[in-house]
């Protein structure tokens, strides 16, 4: 019988009153290793009121006191990463590497999170008229709502809930109904780690309890990544219901090599950056530009690499189980779900149907098995398709999965026109030994984060992550100075005291106050 994942409110597991569910499976057998329980309205209701009755406590609680968690939190996670790492691993099929290198990632939002007081501090302004000082400060906005996708079950909450408790708020997290079971066990490192009861929940679920979210009286602020036309929903109904709005969505990420860069270099990043977590991420690297007469050299150098590459269950387990006695351990799982592999490999048919050349078919994908039985996992190999034109729907789409598309142009501004005119604006790559180069590019895309010989250019949390035009619906991206802002709203105080020695004389004055 599969364990229930259930929700968690006010520091203990909430079973629910709904009598919906969903599988959890494990991507690289295809067995079911839980089942989810789907949040009613009334459930979300009652984990959001959880959230409410603990947020007046701790947005009195000090800043010295919510560090002191925050520290503890660090040191637990820091502890146990191996842990988290497994479920996620477990879940969403990445391979162990990889999500540990996704929980590191979001741990550097908890230490920037850990000096918390020195961003909170406000300014002050002595005399700004007679015995008048005035002082600003931020406070936080009560509950907020996290929706988080299925492909960093970790990370991506991480970007919010470390800044909006620091800051004084509670946090109601939604997870991925693909791979919850991380969330619960964040939920219970936080109680280990001193959090009071309430401050961070976690509301499992569908669309009721996103729409429970994005709906209610009692949620100040939503933050969301996923896809496009979720986060263009997201961002509209709960605009509509006065809240505060983050939503992070798809991508389209173009790396365009220039004729001076280093092959060796970019065949190494577009690989990494192509097939890293099976192209599951939102600034995997789909779309190649080669510039100039280098393609084909790099299009080879490119597609002996993908060659080599090892794909099998991400757990560990596939070493041993391989007999080989090579240690290696696989560099890239499955992909999520069975529909999710199924609808990545119908692009792989519509580019070839449309003319693009596929040099790597992932189709024919070997696989080094594990503990289970592989043979009914959710598989794709990497893929490597050439002489792609924007034209092709492989092309426009972001399939998010191993594709790699490689478009040949003549020139730099053929280039930068391929990226401007995409409608997403995530992330970018420019490889190139030319200074000048790189700078004039930085200058040029319409993009929100830009690599410059770094194939995923995901800043460090003390900088802001997010992208432009359909990328993101919204104002704020996600950590960093815009993080802090987006958790908490400004107060200014103008404040007069009298001093008793030297009195003025009263009287009433009905025109509008002047500062003299």
């Amino acid at each position: 019988m599969s364990p229930t994942i259930v929700h968690w409110a006010a520091g203990s597991s909430y079973a629910g009153t709904g009598d919906r569910t969903s599988e959890v499976t494990n991507p690289a057998t295809g067995a079911v290793t839980g089942r989810l329980a789907l949040a009613s309205r009334e459930d979300a209701e009652h984990v959001i009121a959880a959230a409410a009755e603990a947020a007046p406590g701790w947005a009195k609680t000090s800043l010295a006191r919510r560090t002191a968690v925050l520290f503890a939190f660090r040191e637990l996670l820091n502890a146990r990463r191996d842990e988290l790492a497994a479920i996620i691993t477990a879940e969403h099929g990445k391979v162990l590497s990889d999500a540990l290198g996704e929980i590191a990632r979001g741990q550097e939002v908890v230490e920037f999170a850990c000096g918390i007081s020195h961003l909170l501090k406000g300014g002050h302004s002595e005399s700004v008229s007679t015995n008048v000082d005035v002082h600003s400060k931020r406070d936080p906005l009560g509950v907020v709502g996290i929706i988080s996708p299925f492909n960093f079950p970790a990370m991506v909450p991480m970007w919010f809930f470390p800044i909006a408790i620091a800051t004084g708020n509670t946090v109601v997290l939604k997870p991925s109904e693909k791979d919850p079971t991380a969330a619960i066990w964040l939920a219970r490192l936080w109680q280990e780690a001193g959090l009071p009861d309430g401050v961070f929940n976690v509301l499992q679920g569908d669309k009721v309890a996103v729409d429970a979210l994005l709906t209610s009286p009692t949620v100040q602020a939503i933050s969301f990544v996923g896809s496009t036309p979720i986060a263009e929903y997201v961002y509209q109904e709960a605009a509509k219901h006065g809240k505060r709005v983050q939503a992070l969505g798809g991508a389209k990420n173009h790396m365009v090599v220039l004729p001076d860069a280093d092959l060796d270099l970019a065949a190494d990043a577009a690989v990494s950056a192509g097939f890293g977590s099976a192209g599951e991420r939102c600034m995997a690297i789909s779309a190649l530009v080669a510039v100039g007469s280098i393609a084909d050299d790099l299009v080879a150098r490119i597609a002996d690499r993908t060659r080599s590459l090892l794909i099998g269950d991400g757990s560990g387990e596939a070493t041993a189980a391989a007999g080989d006695g090579d240690g290696r351990e696989a560099d890239m799982g499955p992909l999520v779900t069975q529909a999710h592999r199924d609808r990545v490999e119908s692009f792989v048919a519509l580019g070839e149907s449309a003319g693009a050349k596929v040099v790597v078919d992932g189709r024919e994908v070997t696989v080094r098995g594990g503990a289970g039985d592989v043979e009914a996992g959710f598989w794709l190999g990497p893929t490597l398709l050439d002489h792609v034109t924007p034209q092709m729907e492989v092309y426009r789409e972001e399939i998010f999965g191993p594709v790699l598309s490689v478009l040949r142009v003549e020139t730099y501004e053929e280039a930068v026109a391929l990226v401007n005119d995409n409608p997403y604006g995530n992330g970018t790559a420019v490889f190139t030994n030319d200074g000048g180069a790189a700078r004039r590019y930085e200058a040029d895309v319409n993009v929100g984060m830009i690599g410059v010989n770094v194939p995923v250019p995901v800043p460090v949390a003390y900088y802001s992550f997010g992208g432009w035009k359909r990328s993101l619906f919204g104002d704020t991206h996600a950590h960093g100075a815009e993080g802090v802002h987006f958790f908490t709203r400004g107060k200014v105080v103008t404040t007069r005291w009298i001093d008793p020695a030297n009195r003025p004389e009263g009287g009433l004055e009905l025109g509008f106050p002047r500062n003299v």
